[in-house]
């Protein structure tokens, strides 16, 4: 069924106020996806305060050219492709990246928007292996608390060898 010019200008406006108001975004190929599984990725992402929609590639890239603000190159997009954006700058990426971990066969990332700038497939994935924010400030009181943690040990020894 074809799609009228007026649905068609709709939904470049749905897709336009999406990267307005998404801080990323990942183009998801998805081919032989069960529905099952899909409907899992869905509620996988809508608990992390995502969303995944399905889009047409023309409809996509015409919404894009519409955004002032994205820039870069436009990423090579084959097959049926979905977008998983939301609020959260890493999760979009993180969780197609680990869905994509379990169904390599039928879900692949394909690139995305991240920082307002288009990202290849590379960019993407390596985004996607950022660890969590709350990880990340752990890793960062270990680095921290290590010297004083090292120091409380030397003079533990010192005072051992003193007594």
């Amino acid at each position: 069924m074809a799609i009228t010019r007026k649905d068609k200008e709709q939904a470049v406006q749905e897709i336009s106020d999406i990267f307005n108001n998404a801080e990323s975004a990942v183009f998801v190929h998805f081919r032989g996806l069960p529905v099952k599984e899909e409907l899992a990725l869905r509620l996988a992402m809508r608990q992390e305060g995502m969303q995944y929609k399905v889009v047409r590639k023309t409809l996509l890239r015409r919404s894009i050219d519409s955004v002032a603000k994205i820039t870069g190159e436009f990423p090579q997009l084959d097959g049926e492709v979905a977008i998983a954006y939301g609020n959260d700058p890493l999760a979009p990426a993180r969780i197609a990246y680990e869905f994509q971990q379990t169904h390599k066969k039928t879900f692949a990332i394909l690139g995305g928007i991240f920082e307002n700038v288009l990202r290849n497939q590379a960019e993407m994935t390596e985004i996607a292996t950022i660890p969590p924010l709350q990880t990340l400030r752990g890793m960062f009181v270990n680095i921290i608390n290590s010297p004083i943690q090292r120091f409380a040990i030397a003079l533990n020894e010192v005072a051992k060898t003193k007594a």
